[in-house]
């Protein structure tokens, strides 16, 4: 199985990108839309996807094709690896869902936030029902989750684990009366910051800012 896959990023396009690690062998990857827009100022650089492999069958199972689908971090992965058990929900059609990054969509699960879940691609009223019933419960490790391996400062010993800090002020903000996915794109905003908070009462000051538009 491919799990992880590292090289230069040839192209990207509606279908996914194009992949090409040393060696010289080109791999077509699938890519939910809001990993495509992260990568969209990457073409022509190295990066690393980690990838889940699957079988696609075409023409009633006459015709099967390997797969890979990729993301920026284990965590995406993991959350579409849940998102497929998912009655209704298959590894296209989650990748079309995925509109928005993981820790909101488990936000909104968390919430039953239906409204949220409707708005994804492909996700109607009783499919996000079915989404919000199944996995409630399944989605707590995802909420305001760990940044990226291999962005700047994620191994500092010495700081709050990225996960640890965003989980913290998510908790505050929640705790004061706050929606919950909402306080996740304040959270993404303040992390994603030149300079972003190393502390819980920094970040949560970083996020009403953000809200009253500072």
């Amino acid at each position: 199985m491919i799990a992880q896959l590292q090289g230069r990023l040839e192209s990207l396009d509606s279908d996914g990108a194009l992949v090409t690690p040393p060696g010289g062998v080109t791999y077509h990857v699938m890519l939910p839309s809001f990993t495509a827009a992260q990568l969209g100022g990457s073409i022509g650089r190295d990066v690393t996807l980690y990838t889940v492999y699957f079988l696609e069958s075409t023409a009633q199972g006459a015709t099967i094709f390997p797969r890979l689908a990729g993301f920026l971090s284990p965590q995406d992965r993991a959350f579409y690896e849940l998102f497929v058990t998912c009655k209704g929900i298959g590894h296209r059609r989650a990748l079309r869902a995925m509109t928005l990054g993981s820790a909101q969509i488990a936000a909104a699960i968390a919430d039953r936030d239906l409204a949220t879940l409707q708005s994804l691609p492909e996700v109607g009223k009783r499919t996000a029902e079915t989404i919000a019933v199944t996995l409630r419960g399944k989605v707590d490790a995802f909420l305001a989750g760990p940044a990226p391996a291999g962005e700047p400062g994620a191994a500092d010993a010495a700081a709050t684990p990225p996960g640890s800090l965003q989980r913290l002020a998510l908790d505050v903000l929640t705790q004061l009366g706050e929606n919950r996915s909402q306080a996740l794109r304040w959270i993404e905003a303040a992390m994603n910051a030149d300079d972003p908070p190393q502390e819980v009462e920094a970040l949560v000051a970083a996020c009403f800012r953000i809200k009253g538009g500072g």
